[in-house]
Parts: C-alpha cells; sequence; structure tokens
C-alpha cells in the first residue's frame, strides 16, 4: 500500500487567507467571447450587464513568465497554496446572481481559501480545495461563487481505466460542439490561461497522458449556459452549478442537453460525449419568461 506524502496541516494554514483584484471592466473581451460563440449579439458597450460567467473574463492572476510552472500555470504557494501534485482541474462550481455587473463600472473581487481536503482515490492522493468569490460594485454584491480545484498524481500508465458513467440520450433541447483547437484557443486567450493541456498537444498525449486536447471545464459550463440562454432568451439566471465527471477532447465533437424540470424554474443541463459518456452536469435556477 503507498503511504501518502501529503502534509495537509501544512496546506490547511492556507485556510482563510484573502485576495482582493479591482478592475475597469472593458467591454472588449465580452464582444470577443460572444464572436467566439458566434452570438449574434448587439455589441457589448459600458451600461451593458454582464452575461451570468462573463465575469471569468476578468480579475484575470497575471504573472510573468518565468514564474510559469512547467505545465503553464503560476506555480503556486501565494495565494493558492503549494500542493504537491502535478496535475491541476477545474472540478465545479456553486454560483449565486444577485445583482446585473455592468461592464464600464470598476468591480471588485475578494476571494478567500475556504477549505482544503485531501482523498485517497484509485488514482492515488487528491487534494481539493475550495475558494470563494465574490464580485461588487462598490458594496452592492453582484455575484457570489465557491469554486472548486482538484489536484492529482501524475499519470500511471498502469492504472485500471475509470469508465465514466453514461449521459441520457434525450432532453428537451440540444446543440453539437466542435471543439476545434481555435476554439480552445481563443478561450484561453481570453481568459489568461497558459494551461498547456488546452493547446499543446505533444504535452497533453506524451506528458499527462491525454487523448487530445483537453476542452476546458469553464468553457463548457460556459457553453451550457449559452444553449440555455438559446432557448430561455428571457430568462434571469439566479444560480447555476456545475459539476466536472469526465474529460473532452478536442479529438471528437460533443453535445450539450437541457431539459427543464416540472417546476419550470429549474433546468437539468448536461454534456454528453461522442462515446455516450457524461462529461459534465449541471443546473440552473432561473425566474421571468421561461417559453
Amino acid at each position: 500500500m503507498t503511504v501518502s506524502t501529503i502534509d495537509i496541516d501544512k496546506l490547511r494554514k492556507w485556510i482563510g487567507k484573502t485576495e482582493t483584484v479591482e478592475e475597469r471592466i472593458a467591454p472588449f473581451p465580452s464582444n470577443a467571447l460572444a464572436a467566439t460563440l458566434d452570438r449574434d449579439d448587439t455589441r457589448y458597450e459600458d451600461g451593458t450587464p454582464l452575461p451570468p460567467l462573463w465575469h471569468w473574463l476578468h480579475f484575470l492572476p497575471i504573472f510573468k513568465l518565468t514564474d510559469a510552472g512547467y505545465d503553464g500555470h503560476a506555480t503556486l504557494g501565494q495565494f493558492l497554496p503549494p500542493v504537491p501534485l502535478p496535475r491541476r482541474m477545474w472540478a465545479g462550481s456553486r454560483f449565486r446572481f444577485l445583482a446585473p455587473m455592468c461592464i464600464g463600472k470598476t468591480l471588485r473581487k475578494e476571494s478567500s481559501i475556504a477549505s482544503i481536503k485531501h482523498k485517497v482515490g484509485r488514482s492515488g492522493d487528491l487534494v481539493f480545495v475550495t475558494v470563494r468569490h465574490r464580485v461588487f460594485d462598490g458594496e452592492l454584491q453582484g455575484i457570489e461563487e465557491e469554486h472548486d480545484i482538484v489536484y492529482r498524481e501524475a499519470p500511471n500508465p498502469d492504472a485500471q481505466v475509470q469508465i465514466p458513467p453514461q449521459s441520457l440520450e434525450t432532453s428537451a433541447f440540444s446543440r453539437v460542439v466542435h471543439p476545434d483547437p481555435v476554439l480552445l484557443f481563443r478561450y484561453s486567450a481570453l481568459t489568461f490561461n497558459g494551461h498547456r493541456i488546452h493547446y499543446d498537444k505533444p504535452f497533453c498525449t506524451q506528458t499527462e497522458g491525454y487523448e487530445g486536447l483537453v476542452v476546458h471545464g469553464p468553457l463548457l459550463a460556459t457553453l451550457l449556459m449559452d444553449l440555455l440562454r438559446q432557448e430561455m432568451p428571457d430568462a434571469t439566471v439566479e444560480a447555476f452549478e456545475f459539476r466536472a465527471v469526465s474529460t473532452v477532447f478536442d479529438t471528437y465533437d460533443f453535445s450539450l442537453h437541457g431539459q427543464p424540470e416540472p417546476d419550470g424554474k429549474a433546468i437539468k443541463l448536461w454534456v454528453r460525449r461522442h462515446d455516450g459518456a457524461l462529461a459534465m452536469t449541471a443546473k440552473a435556477t432561473i425566474s421571468g419568461e421561461t417559453k
């Protein structure tokens, strides 16, 4: 039996650590993301509310290239704890959208480390870090987010392949997405995400052991939210949550799905891979016109 070398007590000293970032919200990132998603929107400008999840285009961590780790991410040990595991993934998030946050305003994001947990799974050590974010316009809070990050060991070629659960085949509405490298590159650029699993195929296949470029978890969540916008353009999203289940690669098309619950206020959303595997589950709570 392998003995864990994770010093969880040392890592837990990061719980409660805070970080505050202010930014004037410029219109370019929203216009660029709308073009990337092939949206026929009117032009985003000062005074336009940010669509749900598009705050991810802002408050980005900027670090010198010499401070990047082997995988393109910033080295750990400053705001995020120095977890001694090489693979870092976005596991899921939970949101409440409390008030519109508008382009042109100077907004403030306050972040804190909420929890750090250690588990041992079939693939070895796992460390889960939950970060709590709040976005304000002055004293008005517009967004509350909890972000789960999972850190894992390097891939073991002898490890047993885990078979993900199968997705539902039918839904009230759906859309097929072709995840070409240009889509992944644009999203990486817009979110200042240097993680090499999204654009460096030799790194993905030879170092990380993946079968292709990895589609960003937040991009999948953004696409699910965009699917909901297309189907229910007049609905207001009050809350949203998602959880990554299995990895999506650029090697095959995947599909987005939605199914309203009987009450009409909760919408189940999910991502289905080409092989039928469930890649992401999500739920949106909405108000307003839902027809």
